[in-house]
């Protein structure tokens, strides 16, 4: 097998490493939702068992992107390939670590009546989520258009993290003896909004591989 084919099939694996994570961090975010929504401490504690897969990925990424460099030596677009990879795969660990964060925060609630229906939570959760997706198709294809849409998606989130956060604020002066779950559903709203912010950060490397340069997608 030629050297340059040798090294296209280890990219690919490298890739695919990747969106295994991308995957795994979409499919932790929406359980963890799941779990909130009905007071699912099961299901909330297997998030947090299950999220040691994630980090030994994070982990193999790490690695074998180190080693295609070291071995390798690329540059220019195939060095970009992998310096994004592992500066993506940071930004999807940390949305899987928010996943638990939500886990964590639906086990302190517990079986306590929601004082509100999480319905902009759910909200700010199916953009986050759909942002997130765009975003892995978009490093598949290294297409920036598809990057940019998901990156655009960010200020609905923040428009519902805000609302959001100011509608728990009245609650929590109307009923204060609520307040231990009001802060931790203004966590949970906290953790989604960072991870949606993690996403645009996803774009950002994107553009970052395909066009050579940094680009704040944020403004």
């Amino acid at each position: 097998m030629a050297v340059r084919e040798k090294f296209d099939e280890e990219l690919m694996e490298l890739r695919g490493k990747l969106l295994e994570l991308g995957h795994f961090a979409e499919a932790a975010l929406s359980k963890a939702i799941d779990a909130l929504e009905n007071h699912d401490i099961d299901l909330a504690l297997k998030i947090m068992d299950d999220d040691t897969e994630a980090d030994i990925l994070y982990e193999e990424i790490n690695d074998f992107a180190i080693l295609l460099i070291a071995k390798q030596q690329p540059v220019a677009i195939d060095l970009r390939r992998i310096i994004v990879a592992i500066k993506i795969a940071t930004d999807i660990e940390r949305i899987a670590d928010f996943a638990v964060n939500i886990a964590k925060s639906t086990i302190r609630i517990g079986a306590q009546e929601h004082v509100k229906p999480i319905v902009h939570i759910k909200q700010m959760h199916a953009i986050t989520l759909e942002m997130l997706n765009l975003s892995l198709e978009a490093f598949n294809e290294e297409d920036i258009m598809k990057a940019k849409k998901a990156a655009e998606m960010d200020d609905q989130v923040d428009d519902l993290y805000g609302q959001t956060i100011l509608d728990l604020l009245q609650i929590s002066r109307e009923k204060p003896e609520h307040l231990s779950q009001i802060t931790q559903l203004s966590f949970t709203c906290r953790y989604l909004e960072r991870a949606a912010d993690h996403v645009t950060n996803i774009s950002e490397h994107i553009f970052y591989l395909v066009k050579g340069k940094q680009f704040d997608l944020n403004t």
